[in-house]
């Protein structure tokens, strides 16, 4: 016992005089964060979602991301140049390693594009590309078969993916590059991009761990992060309580009951923000006969109080809609408000012969989008007023969305924010006609189909003159209103909340994709 107290004791002095010589080893920054869920995989084209999007944003980069003000900025292409009417051809950043340490080129380019115009989920927004060529091992360049004015803006959504890590077979002899929809594949389980934060430990549904990128290549990125470990709560009590108890730094969303409560915390901050993500139902016409029937979504749209949702459910933290397009989108219609009508909404059902009513089938989320699970239960109450019977069944958004894939209820909500920050978009994936080929209407959830409709958004796809293109974008909506296409709800508001010291006002956005590469932490 004395040996080991001495041994122990020159050890300590030993630490100490080295301690006295060497300069301090500097303390690692971890960031505890708890979002309502984790991601459903690590594979980036598997799901186009807002989950999907924030993990591509901490561990790849794109070709140009949005800054806060919807500019467009640089990021692993330093420049580009529209050659010619149908040529936009990019410059890429040198220097860059993937996480393997495979370097990064215009091959990668060139792979992740065709990797997307096949992805169930993300070939419908990159059909206009005709092709994408490697000129040499830093500059690519986009094709379009005709014009196309939103080609910088889908190079936001090119994470490029380390081509050679992807390539090959797994050990079970399958393709390491397959795409496959909520199931095993390599790629959902494996990641390797050129992003801050490599993916260390995951535990679908427990915790995700992040560890900085030693090699990233952003030196001039503020972030100081070393450490993210990212905790799913889909309880927003709960998620709220950890953050002001500090069991957690940074949580999102903010359930807006609790948003007066945080702002007058001195120990936390929040940050908020008008927000385009639209939430709204689809009425499914091959399931239930009735919903062919125009009058009887107009019925629906009529008796839906979506002022009462915002006003008294999301506590005015939302923008009651009677469309898809927010205000400042191409499409966007002034003149259409939402059209609360009970009595008007039990004459519709009257006229299509459904005075009685009928039974649905109705599904939503409970952990993805604000309250979704309140706002199922509360328009299942309203249509009780149309003598609509609504057997509701709601679910966390990882087992949620197979269920969306398959069209499992009559009735099914969706949350949607435009990938292009356009209107376009939104009838490309809600409302048009589902092809699986080209991927139109992949979250159709309410088969509605009207080629006219289509068409004019192809035309619009290919209009270069904006107010042209703004008035085409406006019919679709207002053909879309008439024929209560889907009930619309509400653009949902943005908010996220941090300790004191955790500075994430310059890195959130109206994308609600938080740039956390370049997050600081002061210390305390």
């Amino acid at each position: 016992m004395t040996i080991k107290k001495t041994l122990l004791a020159s050890a300590v002095g030993a630490a100490m005089t080295a301690a006295a010589i060497a300069p301090a080893a500097q303390a690692e920054t971890t960031l505890s964060m708890a979002y309502d869920a984790d991601p459903v995989s690590l594979d980036i084209h598997e799901q186009l979602s807002g989950g999907i999007l924030q993990l591509s944003h901490m561990t790849f980069d794109p070709l140009v991301r949005w800054n806060q003000d919807l500019e467009f900025a640089p990021r692993l292409a330093t420049d580009w140049e529209q050659v010619d009417d149908t040529t936009l051809r990019m410059t890429l950043r040198e220097g860059v390693e993937f996480h393997s340490g495979n370097a990064f080129t215009a091959d990668d380019v060139v792979w992740t594009v065709e990797r997307l115009k096949r992805s169930p989920d993300f070939k419908a927004i990159f059909a206009p590309i005709d092709s994408v060529t490697a000129v040499d091992e830093h500059t690519v360049e986009f094709t379009t078969e005709k014009p196309y004015p939103l080609l910088l803006n889908l190079a936001t959504y090119i994470f490029p993916m380390d081509s050679q890590f992807y390539s090959g077979e797994d050990a079970d002899g399958d393709p390491k590059d397959e795409i496959v929809k909520n199931g095993n594949s390599y790629a959902s389980r494996h990641l390797s991009g050129t992003g801050p934060f490599e993916v260390t430990e995951r535990q679908q549904g427990v915790r995700v761990v992040f560890e900085r990128n030693d090699d990233y290549w952003d030196e001039e990125s503020p972030g100081n992060v070393d450490e993210i470990v990212m905790t799913p709560i889909s309880e927003n009590a709960t998620r709220v309580a950890a953050l002001l108890s500090g069991d957690v730094d940074f949580i999102a969303p903010v359930p807006p009951n609790d948003l007066e409560r945080i702002r007058n915390d001195d120990d936390t901050q929040l940050v908020t923000m008008s927000g385009t993500r639209i939430i709204l139902f689809h009425m499914n016409q091959e399931r239930v006969e009735a919903f062919q029937d125009p009058r009887v979504r107009q019925a629906f749209a009529y008796a839906i109080n979506q002022e009462g949702i915002a006003d008294r459910l999301m506590k005015g933290f939302a923008t009651p809609a009677a469309q898809m397009s927010p205000q400042g989108y191409a499409g966007h219609v002034d003149g259409l408000e939402p059209r609360y009508d009970i009595e008007r909404a039990q004459e519709l059902m009257a006229e299509a012969g459904y005075e009685d009513g009928f039974e649905i089938t109705m599904m939503a989320p409970n952990n993805r989008y604000v309250n979704d699970a309140k706002i199922a239960q509360a328009v299942a109450a309203m249509l009780a007023r149309i003598n609509v019977t609504v057997d509701l069944k709601t679910l966390p958004k990882a087992q949620y969305w197979g269920e969306y894939d398959d069209r499992v209820a009559d009735m099914m909500m969706i949350g949607w924010h435009a990938d292009t920050e356009d209107s376009a978009n939104l009838h490309e994936y809600l409302t048009a006609c589902p092809d699986a080929d080209s991927g139109a209407g992949q979250y159709n959830a309410g088969n509605y189909c009207n080629p006219e409709l289509d068409a004019l958004v192809a035309e619009a796809n290919l209009e270069v003159d904006l107010e042209a293109r703004a008035e085409m974008l406006q019919q679709v909506e207002q053909t879309l209103h008439d024929e209560a296409a889907f009930i619309p709800l509400h653009w949902q508001d943005l908010a996220w909340a941090s300790a004191a010291n955790v500075n994430i006002e310059p890195i959130v956005n109206v994308m609600n994709f938080p740039y956390l590469g370049d997050l600081v932490v002061e210390e305390e």
